[in-house]
């Protein structure tokens, strides 16, 4: 399975980003989707993990309340919608596909997508 998100960029605090995670190969309805981030110094963290049917999430409380994971397993694609973004949201924000929600959830991850980069300063 290939996964390329994108949608990263620079914004300012208080902002909003969608990035968005295509998959190619993939039996969608299988696996679960997640959104991962790295930060400057900073081990990779959860962030956001979403079932084969959409029907259960899992957010890290860092983000819980301002981010929103989904997907349409139609387009393949998996999104992660970010609004009152601040500072320390900035990373390096990766895609992973995973088994189920709780392999996802506990970082056992089956491919990697390339990492798209979101920028909160002003």
């Amino acid at each position: 399975v290939q996964l390329q998100a994108s949608g990263g960029g620079l914004v300012q605090p208080g902002g909003s980003l969608r990035l968005s995670c295509v998959a190619s190969e993939w039996t969608p309805d299988l696996h679960a989707i997640g959104w991962f981030r790295q930060a400057p110094g900073h081990e990779r963290e959860g962030v956001a993990c979403i079932g084969d049917d959409a029907s259960e999430s899992y957010y890290a409380t860092a983000v819980r309340g301002r981010f929103t994971i989904s997907r349409d397993n139609v387009k393949n694609t998996g999104y992660l919608q970010m609004n009152n973004l601040k500072p320390n949201d900035t990373a390096v924000y990766y895609c992973a596909s995973a088994l189920g929600l709780r392999d996802c959830i506990y970082h056992d991850i089956q491919d990697w997508g390339k990492g798209t980069l979101v920028t909160v300063s002003s």
